[in-house]
């Protein structure tokens, strides 16, 4: 029987009820019997909960020491970090793949997938330290889970595990808007869905399956290279990502964000008469450089050095015609721009920019207030292949646990914030987003701005953003149950620290996602005082 251990823990501490307002009390010391509950209350109590697919991994292997591929390793630059500041602590191996078969159960107990060969390991950044790790799966033949993506068969897949979330929604909600908002311009953004995870045969949790960034005709559709061309004509994926250092020099570049010209913040009073700039002032600055990680494939150095310089010089051209009101034109033979005399500086930005995804993403993300819009996760592309236009496009949006509230970011959740000066996450240095905040003061981007969130408004996606919060939340409650009885980081949170006091006092999932849909509607108010015609 699916979870039986889990479904008897149900059973004795929140009993055949399922109630989760109250506090669960400690289950007495056991008297000395050999009685054991009856099938049939375990049985009920799993059966109540049936609401989701359960994805089950098998190793192939089947060792004492196996459950260590999903239980010990931790992103090396992560385990890194904590061991510069932590005496006496012990390495943990890095993520490594397991061979896996698994297999896919709908709620009906219909077979969708069957011991399918894979690879799975541990994925992410920070969220690898924690004690309910992230996983990727990559299956040895394409497959399609849960009818995601139109039914787009792909190998590579992520489970999410929303540890520090504990309305196991907020990824999930903010994709489900991302996805209606980008469609409209033609743009990709992950589709997701809950499922049930059991591992050899244990149960693990709740898992958010959504799709691995990559390039794919039916995910970031653009040129893909082929394995050792050189050439400068395909498409590239990148992601404006802090951990950058990590990745092989071929896969990683900074750029000097017009010389490190400063940028007013967008906060709703003209900057209040601030200024910041993107990277560090000099070798005492506590800020960090944020880099790029080509995430797509490249084979050359080549490669590497005109989408380097492409990035760095879309840029310029971004921040000469706002700041400067010029226009400036890329050429792609001496990897420089150039004053363009026949061009408005809107045009020059239009050139090289698909300004439609921009107003896209600052709109995603002032509307989810992302803890880490100013370090990682934040995804571009540009396709110089025959049937790209070279223009860098924004898509892919991605990682937001931290926001909606969740963090002590736009705690009220009004304010401006994606194109605002920010603090990172350990609130010592002023830093912020470039991309969303260079061209905020042009009016004709604004009028963009305003354009796509009435539209999208009028449209009825985030009513029912709302109402997949609400109906997700009622229709999954013993689910969540389970979870939080494998998973005990509501009364015991070990990520509580990280989050904003409402969310560290919620105590049930419900409380959470309660708090979570205050929050959204509150900050959509705010959205339409601010961009809505």
């Amino acid at each position: 029987m699916k979870h039986r251990l889990y479904a008897l823990l149900l059973a004795g501490v929140f009993g055949l009820c399922g109630c989760t307002n109250a506090q669960p009390e400690q289950p007495e010391q056991p008297a000395q019997t050999t009685e054991q509950p009856t099938e049939p209350a375990v049985e009920n109590v799993y059966e109540t909960g049936d609401t989701m697919p359960v994805l089950s991994i098998e190793t192939v292997e089947q060792s004492d020491t196996v459950m260590d591929f999903v239980t010990k390793p931790v992103n090396a630059f992560v385990s890194s970090s904590i061991a510069s500041w932590t005496p006496g602590y012990t390495m943990p191996p890095e993520p490594y793949y397991e061979n896996c078969k698994i297999t896919l159960t709908d709620t009906d107990n219909t077979v969708l997938l069957d011991a399918a060969e894979a690879q799975v390991k541990v994925r992410g950044n920070w969220t690898t330290n924690y004690d309910k790790k992230p996983l990727r799966l990559k299956f040895a033949q394409p497959q399609n889970l849960c009818g995601l993506n139109d039914g787009a068969d792909m190998k590579n897949w992520v489970l999410l595990a929303s540890y520090k979330d504990i309305s196991m929604l907020r990824d999930k909600t903010t994709l489900a808007i991302a996805r209606e908002l980008l469609a409209e311009d033609g743009l990709y953004a992950s589709d997701a869905a809950l499922v049930e995870v059991e591992i050899n045969g244990e149960y693990w949790g709740v898992y958010l399956l959504a799709e691995q960034q990559q390039i794919n005709v039916d995910r970031v559709n653009i040129t893909e290279a082929q394995p050792d061309y050189k050439g400068t004509d395909i498409g590239y994926f990148l992601e404006f990502d802090g951990y950058y250092g990590n990745e092989p020099a071929l896969q990683q570049f900074t750029i000097d964000y017009a010389g490190n010209a400063p940028l007013t913040p967008y906060d709703g009073e003209g900057g209040s008469g601030r200024t910041v700039q993107v990277l560090p002032e000099n070798a005492y600055d506590w800020k960090k450089e944020v880099g790029y990680t080509i995430k797509s494939d490249i084979y050359s150095q080549e490669q590497h050095d005109f989408i380097a310089a492409y990035v760095d010089a879309v840029y310029d051209i971004l921040y000469a015609a706002a700041y400067e009101d010029r226009a400036y034109a890329f050429n792609a033979e001496t990897l420089t721009i150039a004053p363009a005399e026949n061009l408005t500086p809107q045009e020059a930005v239009e050139a090289v920019v698909n300004v439609e995804s921009l107003a896209d993403a600052y709109l995603l993300n002032e509307l989810a207030c992302d803890a880490d819009i100013y370090w990682s996760s934040f995804y571009m592309s540009a396709d110089f292949g025959e049937t790209g236009d070279g223009r860098l496009t924004f898509h892919a949006p991605w990682d937001f646990d931290s926001a909606l509230g969740n963090k002590d970011r736009c705690a009220d959740a009004k304010g401006y914030y994606a194109a605002n000066i920010v603090y990172n996450v350990d609130d010592i240095y002023e830093t912020i987003n470039p991309w969303l905040a260079v061209l905020m003061y042009e009016d004709w981007f604004q009028e963009v701005i305003r354009n796509a969130w009435t539209d999208a408004r009028e449209a009825g996606i985030f009513d029912r953003a709302l109402s997949m919060l609400a109906e997700d939340t009622a229709q999954h409650q013993a689910a969540f149950e389970r979870n939080y009885l494998r998973w005990d980081n509501i009364r015991n949170n070990a990520a509580a620290d990280e989050l904003n006091p409402r969310s560290a006092a919620c105590r049930t999932q419900k409380e959470a996602a309660d708090w979570l849909a205050e929050w959204l509607q509150t900050r959509i108010a705010f959205m339409d005082e601010s961009w809505r015609t």
